[in-house]
């Protein structure tokens, strides 16, 4: 009988150890899908926010649109882009048609050399990952590139009567611009010119503020 009560005492001490032990499981695992979801939350919302708030997304497509003053030359594709990557294939060995794999990183720079001095345009590091194939290579050589900005994009275009763009900057110089005696309408705002690029271009000027030096006299 002792001995039967000692299991059974024995036993009852360990129950509440293993079901506090699974308790902590179960807790610890509810928790950290709680912040799972949690977080999974709060990123759907930063994206759905993104997405809605015009001036990021006014400033994201603004970014995408950079990079057309890049140094990147103009390419007119000629009429036999074909026949050229054609005959640059077979120099290399390498099948010309279209479903062809570019493969081997020796073969590709050989190739894709050849087509830079055949063609005087060579493919940018950013489209490397994207021609594939011997297809790839002539479609990216049939694309014109134009590196005209936007406002040079105008001089080619008829504008409409009512429209006039002036594609030259005007700044006001007290020493040029004399038809009401060299007075500008901002009497108190000066032309500063801080970019190296158009120091020479444009001059600008600096005015002296009266009020500055009548509060010099009179101090």
């Amino acid at each position: 009988m002792k001995n039967m009560a000692a299991l059974i005492r024995h036993a009852s001490y360990g129950i509440p150890f293993k079901s506090t032990s699974a308790l902590f499981a179960v807790t610890t695992t509810t928790n950290a899908r709680r912040d799972v979801a949690r977080f999974a939350s709060k990123l759907s919302s930063a994206n759905d926010a993104f997405k809605q708030n015009p001036k990021l997304e006014a400033t994201r497509k603004s970014l995408s649109a950079k990079g057309f003053l890049r140094p990147i030359k103009p390419y007119d594709p000629p009429s036999d882009v074909n026949e050229r990557i054609d005959k640059i294939c077979a120099s290399q060995q390498i099948s010309t048609g279209d479903e062809v794999k570019l493969e081997g990183g020796l073969s590709r720079f050989k190739i894709f050399t050849a087509c830079a001095e055949e063609f005087k345009h060579s493919v940018p590091n950013s489209l490397l990952c994207i021609i594939e194939t011997v297809g790839d290579l002539k479609e990216f050589y049939h694309t014109p590139v134009d590196t005209a900005t936007p406002l040079e994009t105008l001089r080619r275009m008829q504008l409409p009567k009512n429209l006039h763009v002036q594609y030259e900057y005007h700044r006001f110089h007290p020493d040029t611009d004399t038809m009401f005696g060299g007075k500008t309408a901002f009497p108190l705002s000066s032309t500063l010119v801080t970019g190296l690029k158009y120091k020479k271009k444009y001059k600008g000027f600096k005015l002296e503020d009266p009020f500055y030096q009548e509060y010099k006299r009179i101090k």
